[in-house]
C-alpha cells in the first residue's frame, strides 16, 4: 500500500493536482501532444481513477486523500481483492497499458524500467525490481499482472513479487 507512489508533488496528500502532475508525466513520456488521441484517454482515464479514488477514499470530503484515508481504503481492498472497485481495476488495467509500449500483451524489463524510472527510481533499481515482480522471467503477461496487483495491495510480505509492481525493491 505504497502512497508516495500516487503522491506525484509529494505534498503529503493525494489530490487532483498528483492525477494531473502524473498526466503531464505519462503523456510526455510517451511523446502524446495535447489533442492527440492517446493524450485525451490518458487524461480521461486518470481522471475517472482520481474520482474514484476521491469518492471511495477521501472520507472526510476535503478534497485530498491522506495516508491514512489511503491505508484504511486499501485495507478494505485487501480483505477482498476480488471484488474491486470499476476505478481500481481501471487503474490496473491503465498500468498495465501504460507499461505495454509495445501493446504486445506482456510487459518486458525494458518497458517496465522505462516507465517506473521517469518517477525517478534509479534505472538499476527498476531492472532488479522487474526481476522480482517477473520471478525472472523475460515479460508478465496481463493475467500475471492481475495477480500481482492484488498481491501489492494486500500481501504482508515484503518479499511477494508484487511489491515490486511499482518498480522500487526498498521503501
Amino acid at each position: 500500500m505504497k502512497f508516495s507512489f500516487s503522491d506525484v508533488n509529494q505534498s503529503g496528500t493525494i489530490e487532483r493536482k498528483d492525477f494531473e502532475l502524473a498526466i503531464e508525466k505519462i503523456c510526455s513520456l510517451r511523446g502524446w501532444k495535447p489533442g492527440d488521441p492517446k493524450n485525451t484517454e490518458t487524461h480521461e482515464i486518470m481522471i475517472k481513477i482520481w474520482e474514484g479514488l476521491r469518492k471511495r477514499a477521501d472520507s472526510n470530503k476535503d478534497g485530498q486523500v491522506s495516508v491514512e484515508e489511503w491505508v484504511s481504503m486499501w485495507n478494505d481492498y485487501a480483505q477482498n481483492p476480488s471484488a474491486a472497485l470499476q476505478w481500481q481495476q481501471l487503474y490496473a488495467q491503465f498500468m498495465f497499458q501504460l507499461e505495454d509500449a509495445s501493446a504486445d500483451g506482456t510487459i518486458d524489463c525494458d518497458e517496465f524500467t522505462t516507465v517506473c524510472s521517469s518517477y525517478g527510481i534509479n534505472p538499476q533499481e527498476c531492472k532488479v525490481a522487474f526481476g522480482k515482480m517477473a520471478k525472472g522471467k523475460a515479460s508478465v503477461s496481463w493475467e500475471e499482472f492481475q495477480d500481482l496487483w492484488k498481491e501489492y495491495f494486500s500481501t504482508e510480505d515484503p518479499n511477494a513479487s508484487g511489491n515490486f509492481i511499482f518498480g522500487r525493491t526498498s521503501f
